[in-house]
């Protein structure tokens, strides 16, 4: 008998358990992807007041820089299928990765002009990641889904609470450099590319082995309101990260403690974000699940506004359980409302295309409200009602049924 069947007969597998190494690999370079996909955000939120002084941008101006990536979100989001049909989801994500990096240190280092067109170069890089995720994960971990799912989006709240928290000690220590603050975040994104190539490279994924191209989702109920409910808890998300940070600042807080508050709030989304799909796939359905927590993040964000300055870390805290749960089902609904990874695909692709166009005007009304009246507190009544659309669309996102795609495109090649 040979060495490899003794082992085999004491219960030791080799390639099972490479296969399990393989897997925890992927699941790990998964989430350091999803990690570099938020930073963008919250590292220009809590650096506007020092961008806006230093560079004389107006308070719309201002408005359509924040708003700028999340629009490209949505602009982008629906060729990402298209694109991972032709080269593959390895690939894919590592251009996604390249384009991330270089548009991210063209902010810090292009000017005035850099800061719009970086902003736009990681804005499409970062759409196309976002779709490309939950097919990935609908594919590669179809028994692990919903864990796999609250791991990346965990991995993608860690990025943007890191960037909320060290964005302005980084700058403070490059002595006040804004553009230090933006460029840094260039690096980790360079990193994960080269710790990504190889197996992007090695990918034999290409244009015949894609599958058949699904039907169209534009005719099914459930389909948008997936879409609207992923657009309506964006939207939610980057007006958060895009101005709570000015806003508290507005309202007293120095600039890291705004940065620190921000940062608390989008930290305790990482812990709901890996708990609340657990919890939610054991449901029946997921419908009180979604209407509550789009209530729970809209109230706390209007308290955080409204409320007094000594309960601020409350609603913060308060508003990231709300947010980070609400952002991980709208993420979660994907893949349990299709019913195989190329619809996922697709699904994803339609809620984050035509999602994050809605979700653009978030953090833009913000910036005109505040160029209008010259205050915040007229924001309120949009976060409420942002609350409530997410809320409604939520409850028809959670039905425990699929989406139905319409009649399939073409076939496969042999």
């Amino acid at each position: 008998m040979t060495t490899t069947q003794k082992s085999a007969e004491r219960g030791f597998h080799p390639g099972k358990h490479r296969n399990r190494a393989g897997q925890f690999l992927l699941g790990l370079s998964l989430m350091l992807i999803a990690f570099n996909l938020r930073p963008l955000f919250a590292s220009l939120s809590v650096l506007l007041p020092e961008v806006v002084r230093q560079t004389g941008l107006s308070a719309s101006g201002a408005g359509y820089l924040t708003t700028l990536p999340v629009l490209c979100l949505g602009l982008f989001a629906p060729l990402a299928p298209r694109i991972s049909r032709l080269v593959g989801p390895e690939r894919t994500l590592l251009i996604v990765l390249v384009l991330l990096a270089l548009g991210t240190a063209l902010r810090g280092l292009g000017g005035m002009y850099g800061l719009f067109i970086g902003s736009a170069m990681a804005g499409a890089a970062i759409a196309t990641g976002n779709v490309l995720l939950p097919s990935v994960v609908k594919r590669d971990f179809p028994k692990q889904a919903a864990l796999m799912t609250g791991l990346y989006t965990m991995a993608l709240c860690g990025g943007a609470a890191s960037a909320a928290a060290f964005t302005l000690p980084i700058v403070h220590w490059f002595d006040n450099s804004w553009s230090a603050g933006l460029v840094v975040w260039a690096v980790p994104a360079a990193a994960v590319a080269f710790i990504w190539a190889p197996r992007a490279m090695s990918s034999q994924y290409g244009p015949g082995r894609a599958g058949g191209r699904p039907g169209g989702l534009g005719r099914d109920l459930l389909a948008w309101q997936v879409t609207f409910f992923m657009g309506l808890q964006s939207a939610l998300a980057y007006c958060v990260m895009g101005w709570m940070a000015p806003i508290l600042r507005d309202r007293g807080l120095d600039g890291v403690t705004a940065g620190i508050v921000v940062s608390v709030s989008i930290m305790t989304q990482v812990i709901t974000c890996l708990l609340i799909p657990a919890v939610a796939v054991r449901c029946k359905d997921q419908r009180m699940i979604n209407a509550g927590l789009a209530l729970l993040a809209a109230a706390a964000l209007v308290g955080m506004l409204f409320g007094p300055l000594s309960a601020v870390w409350i609603w913060a805290v308060l508003q990231g359980i709300g947010q980070g749960g609400l952002f991980a089902m709208a993420m979660t609904v994907i893949v349990l409302r299709s019913p195989d990874p190329h619809i996922a695909a697709q699904l994803s692709g339609m809620a984050q295309g035509f999602g994050y166009l809605l979700a653009a005007f978030g953090p833009l009304l913000v910036g005109v409200v505040y160029s209008a009246t010259g205050g915040y507190a007229a924001t309120g009544w949009l976060f409420a009602l942002l609350g409530v659309g997410a809320a409604i669309n939520g409850w028809g996102a959670g039905r425990a049924i699929h989406v139905k795609p319409g009649p399939p495109g073409r076939q496969p090649s042999p």
